[in-house]
């Protein structure tokens, strides 16, 4: 199987030339299809399990990514400290690309439109884009 890290230059290089040819907005535009049209399996688990389905889709998702991450689910939050992301981590080792300067930005597009038609808030604290490190807030709406 072919991990979905093999992807990120891929990804990179995309975003990359949708901003140059087309700027931001298409770029916002692709994630938003992306997120409406692939993230069935994170869609599904939200809609029958709430804060557990995400558990169970990142722990899932996040280890086969070999990502330094903790994540903390209660009733009514669910977080992920992301320590050291291991698409920032590959971008950065990769010295003959240009890092797409919002490729971080991809994940609050394409996670919170999943998670917040089902009564989530949806909070994506970056806090640095060189060391891959972010932190997820999802909270039920009160």
């Amino acid at each position: 199987m072919i991990s979905c890290t093999e992807f990120i230059l891929a990804y990179n290089e995309i975003f990359n030339y949708l901003h140059e040819k087309h700027g931001k907005e298409a770029v916002v535009d692709l994630w938003k299809y992306i997120s409406d049209e692939f993230l069935q399996n994170l869609d599904e688990l939200v809609a029958k399990k709430g804060i557990q389905g995400m558990k169970e889709y990142w722990s899932r998702t996040l280890e086969e990514e070999g990502a330094d991450y903790e994540i903390k689910a209660t009733e009514d939050e669910f977080v992920i400290e992301m320590y050291k992301c291991p698409s920032v981590g590959i971008l950065r080792r990769t010295k003959h690309i240009k890092v797409y300067p919002y490729y971080c930005e991809h994940c609050k597009v394409l996670y919170s439109r999943v998670v917040e038609k089902y009564g989530f808030d949806y909070n994506l604290e970056i806090i640095d884009t060189n060391a891959g490190r972010c932190r997820l807030t999802i909270r039920k709406k009160r």
